[in-house]
């Protein structure tokens, strides 16, 4: 008895049905033409950022502008012993003639800084206009008042 072979047997043609491919095939290309993204890279794009265009130090090497110092001014009017003690960003000073040199020294480095007063809850009223009267005196456009909230 023999065994069947597949070299022997008979073929019948075959027949591939092209029709099913087909639609596959342009499901797939409409699947990946749906989903594709035709925006161009962002590292590619050129930039000045990225060029060297001179012989200048980096700006990480050069110091920050003055400006960049002053954030915000407060100035703290403290009361103790019947007597105010003024402090501009932490720094004491003596009388408020000082307070106002300093403040003139900040307004030239720069005029763009907010500076928030910030008073003891102790400290008379007229100590507080005073500090403000200064400021504005000296140039400041933004004069803020400190509030603490107490429970």
């Amino acid at each position: 008895m023999r065994r069947p072979s597949i070299y022997t047997q008979r073929r019948q043609p075959l027949d591939v049905k092209m029709t099913p491919m087909i639609d596959v095939v342009f499901l797939l290309l409409v699947f990946f033409v749906w989903t594709a993204s035709f925006q161009i890279v962002e590292r590619v794009l050129p930039s000045a950022v990225s060029e060297v265009t001179s012989t200048q130090p980096a700006a990480a090497d050069r110091p920050p502008p003055p400006e960049a110092d002053f954030h915000d001014v407060v100035v703290r009017i403290l009361w103790a012993s019947e007597a105010p003690q003024w402090l501009i960003n932490e720094q004491p000073c003596a009388d408020l003639t000082e307070v106002q040199q300093r403040l003139t020294t900040i307004h030239t480095a720069n005029a763009q800084t907010p500076v928030i007063i910030h008073p003891d809850s102790d400290t008379p009223l007229g100590y507080v206009i005073e500090v403000y009267d200064v400021s504005r005196r000296v140039g400041f456009d933004k004069v803020q008042f400190a509030v603490s909230q107490e429970a």
